[in-house]
């Protein structure tokens, strides 16, 4: 009887200490997550710690190139205390305008509005700086640049499609009969389409023999439908290459000429996701390069600009984001699977930017990552 007293009595300390302990790791972790940061260097706006209401409002979706995008604009804001919401209306023009008109009437304080390529978007944004509310645009009519207080970003079409054109006149020697995969009444088309008519004037010897383009909710299986009948239409030796201006029509391509055995028929395109590089991988894949910015990072930064809107910092009226070109070559030196997380390891400066970063936002961020 005396052992069992002595053991409960061991016992019962034992669980005191144990208890004690695990307080006093909780209370350490607890004081941590609120252990109080400086904000000297903070602008007024956010010096006490409170955040934002942001909208991101997508008019083409679908595609991983949007996911990635409305991602990286997500991730960003949270890491700056910011509440995040995004809508993407798949190609549908109504519901775009309807839901930047919706936007408008609710409590929010920015908005990042991303493919708005007609004039109604102008419209809708003059309206949202009337209600004081900061813009920032990605990839949409040209105009919006002339807007007060909007900054227009875009990636670096014109070096996109320089990117990818240069290297289709180089490996096929300036003489090549090519499919061209675009689609007009979007701004990033209309300058890379520019620079695809320069191209096309300084090397005679590459012709045209074909051309597509539909922006749906199913682009890559039209294009593919599209490139088998045109791969039926023209015998092997009739096209070298194809020029894809999206990603989306250079996966439906991909796939017909798969399908088709023509695998002589190689492919330059722009934009990169993880499907895309998935893709690339494959054997015999046809699909040999792309022009591509990480569209994580878009998001990212049109996030920082719209912060130092709301900051009451000075923005450009427009800024565009450095391309960059990825070779199935580079890939497949890879040991492991490339996407696109580790596509740096195999990209010089893939995925990393400061443009924007401020030193406050890296204080913001230090408190809300704890």
């Amino acid at each position: 009887m005396k052992k069992f007293i002595k053991c409960a009595a061991v016992s019962v300390v034992a669980l005191s200490l144990l208890l004690t302990g695990c307080s006093s790791g909780s209370d350490t972790i607890n004081a941590r997550k609120h252990e109080k940061v400086s904000f000297d260097n903070v602008p007024k706006r956010f010096a006490k710690g409170q955040g934002a209401r942001i909208k991101v409002i997508r008019k083409i979706g679908g595609d991983d190139h949007t996911a990635q995008f409305l991602a990286g604009a997500k991730a960003e804001g949270e890491a700056l205390g910011f509440t995040v919401d995004t809508y993407t209306a798949n190609g549908d023009t109504a519901k775009f305008h309807d839901a930047i008109a919706q936007a408008a009437e609710e409590n929010y304080d920015g908005f990042i509005i991303s493919h708005g390529d007609d004039a109604a978007t102008i419209n809708d944004i003059k309206k949202l700086r009337e209600k004081g509310k900061s813009v920032v645009t990605f990839d949409s009519n040209p105009d919006l640049a002339k807007v007060d207080g909007v900054t227009l970003t875009s990636q670096d079409d014109e070096a996109l499609a320089k990117l990818a054109l240069d290297q289709l006149v180089k490996e096929n020697k300036g003489k090549a009969n090519i499919v061209y995969l675009w689609v007009d009444g979007f701004p990033p088309m209309v300058r890379r389409n520019a620079v695809y008519k320069e191209t096309l004037k300084n090397n005679p010897g590459i012709k045209e023999i074909e051309r597509f383009g539909v922006a749906s909710a199913d682009t890559s299986v039209q294009t593919q439908n599209a490139v088998t009948a045109m791969l039926n239409k023209h015998k092997k030796g009739e096209i070298d290459a194809v020029f894809a201006t999206w990603d989306a029509f250079a996966i439906g391509a991909a796939r017909a000429i798969k399908e088709a055995g023509r695998n002589e028929i190689k492919i330059y395109g722009i934009d990169v996701s993880n499907a895309d590089l998935q893709e690339i991988q494959k054997k015999d894949s046809p699909w040999k390069y792309t022009a591509a910015v990480d569209p994580k990072l878009i998001g990212a930064v049109d996030m920082r600009i719209l912060a130092k809107k709301l900051a009451g910092e000075k923005t450009p009226p427009t800024y565009d984001l450095k391309a960059s070109l990825v070779s199935q070559k580079d890939l497949q030196k890879s040991n492991e699977g490339v996407n696109m997380v580790n596509l740096s390891k195999e990209i010089k400066g893939w995925g990393k930017s400061e443009a924007f970063e401020e030193d406050w936002m890296k204080t913001l961020k230090d408190h809300y990552q704890k």
